[in-house]
């Protein structure tokens, strides 16, 4: 046999060779990987063990008992509760429906799966302000269906009854209401602006008549401006916000039946000739969303997966980055989103990209894209919620 004909088979089979190698890496690779989970409508969640989703059992169990003795110290009687905390509000009272609470319940999410809960996750209870990050996604989903052009616009050239008439409100626009930099002046359903969380020093008189903050300019938490961002949503959609948000994305991700979105007792209005009420941002004086742990940890993997669901682009990729973008009022705030990369609550030892959803009690939605993780916490001192995480992240393996 020839010189060339033996270097042409030592070719051949050096290539087989490298093929064969080739191939086995590619199928032993393939199998390692995981097609992406979403827990499917009516079925079962199913679940992964710590250990083989990259925790340390002992640890992370730590992190859950820690959850489970650190329950929020208010009354479980929600009513009871929200008379007592906002007690120094004048004019504090209640207008929508309350519910008495559960314990603490939480559960963790890696890949999808659940590696960890707590409590009783199927309870549907009152969940505050982290309503306001559903209410966020109903207005990403207005920009992306070109009901709301751009969130630099004006709110005066979308609402035009009254509500942004002035010289200061009529400077209001959606990105102001949605980082609660408005200083939206007025009163929503019998609620004045200026009587939510008045400052520390004062009196009426010093908060009725306080000088105006340019729009954008100041961070102020105040449930009546969010309130006018719901009742602005509800201008533009024409539709009940609950429904919207059932059908665009609770139905979609295979939510229960049992959440609720209610407002208050007086907040119904007039909308083409239908009596449709407009929600609240949260339950302050009542009202917000009631939901389980479960949902909220569907709505949060939504998140995690940047607005897609088993394929299907839910609410665009683009809303749920600008959700993360510090706003110029509050570093640690997006569009009704904390974010941990800065401002008075950042959390040490606690990864900087994970941005939450925070409501009164101590509920929470945490999402974790460098780790794939969701944790859904329900009742947790919110004193103790970075010392919580510190101890969760020490679970890693």
């Amino acid at each position: 046999m020839s010189k060339f004909k033996l270097s042409y088979n030592n070719k051949v089979k050096n290539i087989i060779f490298i093929l064969v190698i080739f191939l086995s890496f590619s199928i032993s690779y393939s199998k390692t990987q995981k097609k992406q989970y979403y827990p499917e409508r009516n079925k079962q969640w199913e679940r992964e063990s710590p250990d083989r989703s990259g925790f340390i059992p002992l640890k992370l169990k730590d992190a859950v008992d820690f959850a489970m003795l650190n329950e929020y110290s208010g009354s479980r009687d929600m009513r009871v509760e929200i008379l007592k905390s906002f007690s120094r509000e004048p004019y504090i009272n209640i207008v929508g429906p309350t519910k008495k609470r559960g314990g603490p319940a939480g559960v963790i999410l890696k890949g999808g799966y659940i590696v960890s809960e707590w409590g009783d996750i199927n309870r549907v209870d009152m969940t505050f302000s982290v309503t306001k990050s559903y209410l966020s996604t109903i207005a990403g989903l207005a920009v992306d269906l070109g009901l709301i052009k751009d969130v630099n616009d004006k709110l005066a050239e979308y609402v035009w009854d009254g509500t942004f008439e002035g010289e200061h409100n009529s400077g209001i626009t959606w990105d102001n209401l949605l980082t609660q930099s408005s200083d939206w002046s007025g009163i929503l359903f019998g609620k004045k602006d200026w009587a939510d969380r008045p400052p520390l020093e004062g009196g009426l008189d010093d908060w009725r008549m306080r000088e105006f903050n340019t729009p954008g300019s100041v961070f102020k938490y105040n449930d009546v401006r969010v309130n006018v961002l719901s009742y602005s949503l509800l201008q533009v959609w024409r539709r009940p916000l609950p429904v919207i948000l059932k059908e665009k994305i609770m139905d979609p991700i295979g939510a229960s039946r049992s959440w609720r979105w209610f407002g208050y007792s007086n907040s119904w209005i007039n909308v083409d000739g239908i009596k449709v009420q407009s929600v609240s941002g949260g339950g302050h004086s009542g009202g917000g969303i009631f939901i389980n742990t479960l949902d909220h940890a569907r709505f949060g993997l939504l998140y995690l997966r940047n607005g897609n669901w088993a394929g299907k682009q839910l609410i665009s990729k683009e809303w749920i980055k600008n959700v993360q973008n510090p706003s110029a009022a509050n570093p640690g705030y997006g569009y009704m989103w904390w974010l941990n990369s800065g401002g008075g609550r950042k959390m040490e030892g606690v990864p900087p990209s994970v941005y939450y959803a925070a409501g009164f009690g101590g509920n929470y939605i945490l999402i974790d894209y460098a780790n794939d993780i969701v944790i859904v916490t329900r009742w947790l001192e919110p004193s103790k919620l970075g010392d919580f995480l510190r101890i969760f992240y020490r679970s890693f393996k």
